[in-house]
């Protein structure tokens, strides 16, 4: 294989793989701890790093393009554990929870791993993902219904 070609395999498996991350992020420790029940033998994770808690700089932009500034510091858990497999999985969370990170960093682990991917994407980040978007549905139309639509009127003597 070229290595155009390999390139563009591993943008298919990062995007995807980035997905899973940010999605597993987003996800409620409720929905965590419902899919590891259904994991049937539980992996033995080892822990690489962490679960560990800091804090990172969240920087922003004007208006979405002027020069960026430091909007302030946010609370960040991490978590990297390898499974016995040797698939190594890495977990971040907004806050302090520790055990979200590290169920988020197995679930990452375990997503590599074709035979239980299916299961993941079906039971843990397909309904995450729905979750996500009904929110952000309920969200524009609840900003929907403040919405003012300003006109003119024209009184036509000209």
């Amino acid at each position: 294989m070229d290595a155009a070609k390999q390139n563009r395999a591993y943008d298919g498996t990062a995007a995807a793989r980035k997905r899973a991350a940010d999605l597993l992020a987003k996800a409620l420790p409720e929905e965590l701890d419902a899919a590891w029940a259904l994991v049937d033998p539980k992996p033995e994770a080892r822990a690489l790093r962490g679960p560990e808690t800091g804090l990172v700089m969240v920087r922003g932009r004007i208006g979405g393009g002027g020069a960026p500034f430091n909007l302030g510091e946010a609370t960040v858990s991490r978590a990297t554990v390898r499974l016995e497999n040797g698939a190594v999985g890495h977990g971040h969370t907004l806050g302090t929870d520790r055990e979200k990170a590290r169920l988020a960093a197995i679930f990452d682990a375990l997503w590599q791993d074709a035979a239980v991917q299916t299961m993941i994407e079906a039971e843990l980040l397909a309904p995450v993902e729905a979750r996500i978007a009904a929110e952000d549905r309920k969200r524009a139309e609840e900003t929907a219904a403040t919405r003012v639509d300003f006109f003119t009127m024209v009184r036509g003597e000209d």
